[in-house]
């Protein structure tokens, strides 16, 4: 008996901690790329390139995509439904554009759990061929999952710094 009081106690503990806990997530990583400014955000504002660089649009060769609009406008909206556990489904489309600068994306995703995030990239000139980019990603974590934050935020800053390495790799061929 004593056991099963020890053990309510412990989940009590954590869902009192997970309640308490910050419950936005927030990952940003940076490289920087051989490429002026513009190379590079011209090549980034057209979200069918993810194709070539992000891990999530690779992982799947097979999934369903559709798009709506003009790609590199914003309000272009791309939907994906992949039946990989690790991709799932959702929509991604394009809020805003600043030339050479910055380009934001509301992610909204439906499976396997519904959530909406912002993304997007952060371009800064170094100087006249070199260019930092940023890729962001914001978005709530659901109770009690953000008792897991970390461990999330590392994983996908894995992804998130795999896929710029890839187009670093693409940018600078």
């Amino acid at each position: 008996m004593i056991i099963l009081y020890i053990l309510l106690a412990l989940i009590a503990i954590l869902l009192i901690s997970a309640a308490l806990m910050n419950k936005n997530m927030s990952i940003r990583k940076t490289i920087s790329i051989n490429k002026p400014a513009a190379e590079v955000y011209n090549y980034l504002k057209l979200t069918k390139n993810q194709d070539n660089f992000s891990v999530w649009n690779m992982a799947d060769p097979n999934m369903k995509k559709d798009y709506m609009g003009t790609d590199g406008t914003v309000g272009f909206k791309y939907s994906w439904d992949s039946t990989n556990k690790n991709v799932g489904a959702g929509e991604q489309e394009i809020k805003s554009l600043s030339e050479n600068k910055s380009i934001d994306y509301e992610i909204r995703f439906t499976r396997p759990m519904k959530n909406v995030a912002n993304g997007g990239f952060v371009l800064e000139s170094k100087s006249p061929n070199e260019t930092s980019v940023s890729w962001c990603f914001n978005g709530p974590m659901i109770f009690p999952m953000n008792l897991m934050k970390s461990m999330f935020e590392k994983m996908l800053g894995k992804d998130l710094e795999s896929g710029l390495n890839n187009l670093k790799g693409i940018l600078e061929k």
